[in-house]
C-alpha cells in the first residue's frame, strides 16, 4: 500500500510540476503569432503599393489630358509620344498592363450631351493604337454637370491598369487576376477652342468640328 500511495504522490507532483513549468511558453506564443503578424506585414505591404499604383493611375490620366490640351492640334505621331511619357509614371511598376482612351469631346448646344469629336486608343507599354476608341459623336455620360457648358470643347483621357501585386495574388490575399483600376481627366484647350486631330499635313487648320 505504501508502496502504491509513493508512487501516486509522486504521480500528482509530476503532473503539478508539468502544470507549472512556463519553460517553452514564448516559443508556443510565438508560433501561434508569427502567422498573424506575416498576414499583417505583407498586407500592408501589398496594400499600401495598391494605393501607390492607383494614385500613379489618377496621375496618368491627368497628365495625358493635359499634354494634349496645350496644342492647337495633334499628330498621331504627338499622341504616341504623349502616351510614352505618361506610362513611364508608372515606374517603377510593371506599365504593361496599361491601355488609355484620349478623345475631344463637344458639348451639343441643344442637348448639353458630351459627344466625342476623335479618339485615339493605346494599349499596353508602347504607343500601339488600338481599335477600342470612342466612335465619333459617341456620347460620354460620364461628364460632371459643371463642365457642360454648351458649344464648348474638352479633352478627355482614360487610363486603366490592372495591378498584380509580387508573388501573383500575394499570398492568397488578392485575386490572382489582379485588381482592375480606371481614372479619368478633363481639361480644357488651352491654346485654342479646340484641338485639332489629326493636323492636316498642308494648308491652315480646319475649323473646330461640331459633328
Amino acid at each position: 500500500m505504501k508502496s502504491i500511495r509513493k508512487t501516486w504522490y509522486r504521480a500528482r507532483l509530476a503532473v503539478t510540476a508539468f502544470a507549472n513549468d512556463g519553460h517553452g511558453v514564448a516559443a508556443i506564443e510565438f508560433a501561434m503569432l508569427v502567422p498573424i503578424m506575416l498576414v499583417l506585414f505583407f498586407g500592408t505591404v501589398i496594400f499600401s503599393a495598391g494605393i501607390a499604383a492607383d494614385r500613379k493611375v489618377t496621375l496618368m490620366a491627368r497628365t495625358f489630358s493635359d499634354l494634349v490640351s496645350q496644342n492647337y492640334a495633334v499628330t498621331a505621331v504627338q499622341l504616341q509620344n504623349f502616351y510614352n511619357a505618361d506610362v513611364a509614371i508608372m515606374t517603377p511598376y510593371d506599365s504593361g498592363p496599361t491601355s488609355a482612351v484620349i478623345s475631344e469631346l463637344y458639348i451639343d448646344p441643344a442637348t448639353l450631351h458630351a459627344k466625342v469629336m476623335w479618339s485615339v486608343a493605346y494599349n499596353g507599354a508602347t504607343a500601339t493604337p488600338a481599335v477600342a476608341a470612342h466612335a465619333v459623336d459617341y456620347v460620354v455620360t460620364s461628364i460632371p454637370s459643371a463642365l457642360a457648358v454648351s458649344g464648348t470643347y474638352l479633352i478627355y483621357s482614360e487610363i486603366f491598369y490592372t495591378y498584380k501585386p509580387t508573388g501573383g495574388g500575394g499570398m492568397g490575399l488578392m485575386n490572382v487576376n489582379g485588381v482592375y483600376l480606371k481614372d479619368v481627366a478633363y481639361t480644357r484647350p488651352r491654346q485654342s477652342a479646340c484641338v485639332i486631330y489629326p493636323t492636316p499635313t498642308t494648308g491652315a487648320l480646319p475649323p473646330c468640328p461640331t459633328t
